[in-house]
């Protein structure tokens, strides 16, 4: 835990996030890296038998995998309905919510399957029944599928939220996130710019259970970007649930304190003063979004009081 006042107002602080008076449209939000977080805790209960290999290279140019799901284990048995479809090689495309899916992007997928088997440094080294498709996006791709049946494959609903495609040589799936269960599948569901409180809440309380290093690693990679697609919801959450807050303040403290110990180090590196400043300036608003006092902010920033009531006066006017 952090030993003083100012790492814990840091810890709510960081909560607010960086985005201040940036509309959610502008924010450059870095889905795909949560997704392959929530993608591994969404299969951690299969985890022995699993291998993650996020943005594989297929060649030396870029031309790259988002996920790659290797089984290492043949005869065990997934349990989670997104891996049921899984054999040896699993090949994952992930579609933000700002991105569309189109019969291209399914077909790219498959290409990329195909790339892949054609990798084997012996012949048929890679099977191609021992290869899958899956493609995950938030909203249903309707557009998608009808192209899909145009040429003759069927769309199956297999269970809420996934659908397989059928007629393919490669087992191929389709995995609507918003549509999955929310009691199994809160990891995913909370990547969205529309997430919901029971989903937000779900996710925290299943995270606190947590103590593998690398599912906490990923609970962090989630939160930082659902909180960033959702900042009105998180912060109206702070401020009806406290214990909501300082569980959420938990989960994040590890990246927290690495963000302020490599802040301290670059700011001693660079000795820039007005980028120390800007900084203070920038945690003075945040602490007075949270509600404290001038006195307090100024002793958490260590910058006189008068400065802090000059700072948050500009501000005033300039928000009129």
């Amino acid at each position: 835990m952090f030993s003083t006042g100012e790492e814990k107002i840091q810890l709510c602080m960081r909560l607010l996030e960086k985005n201040e008076n940036v509309s959610l449209s502008d924010m450059d939000i870095q889905w795909h890296p949560a997704f392959y977080a929530a993608a591994e805790l969404e299969l951690s209960a299969d985890r022995l038998a699993l291998d993650f290999q996020r943005e594989y290279n297929l060649s030396k140019k870029p031309l790259q995998i988002d996920l790659l799901v290797i089984r290492k284990l043949e005869d065990a048995r997934i349990e989670n309905e997104i891996g049921r479809i899984f054999r040896r090689y699993n090949i994952v495309e992930y579609k933000s919510p700002d991105d569309g899916m189109t019969i291209d992007d399914f077909f790219k997928t498959v290409g990329y399957a195909c790339i892949y088997k054609g990798l084997g440094e012996t012949a048929d080294q890679i099977p191609i029944d021992q290869l899958t498709v899956s493609l995950f996006r938030e909203g249903y791709p309707r557009e998608m599928f009808r192209s899909l049946e145009k040429y003759g494959l069927a769309v199956k609903k297999e269970c809420s939220g996934v659908y397989y495609i059928e007629g393919l040589m490669v087992p191929a799936q389709v995995v609507v996130t918003k549509e999955l269960d929310g009691g199994k599948h809160r990891s995913l569901r909370v990547l969205s710019r529309n997430a919901l409180e029971e989903d937000i809440r779900g996710f925290v309380e299943d995270a606190q259970k947590l103590t593998r290093q690398g599912d906490r690693a990923n609970v962090d990679a989630i939160l930082q970007v659902s909180i960033s697609a959702n900042h009105g919801l998180y912060d109206e959450m702070r401020r009806r649930s406290p214990d909501m807050c300082e569980a959420m303040r938990r989960l994040m403290r590890d990246e927290i304190e690495a963000e302020v110990r490599e802040g301290r180090k670059e700011g001693q590196k660079e000795g820039r003063r007005e980028g120390r400043i800007e900084q203070a300036r920038k945690t003075a608003y945040k602490l007075q979004d949270m509600g404290l006092p001038i006195d307090k902010i100024a002793g958490a920033i260590d910058v006189g009081s008068e400065i802090v009531q000059k700072w948050l006066s500009e501000r005033a006017v300039l928000t009129r």
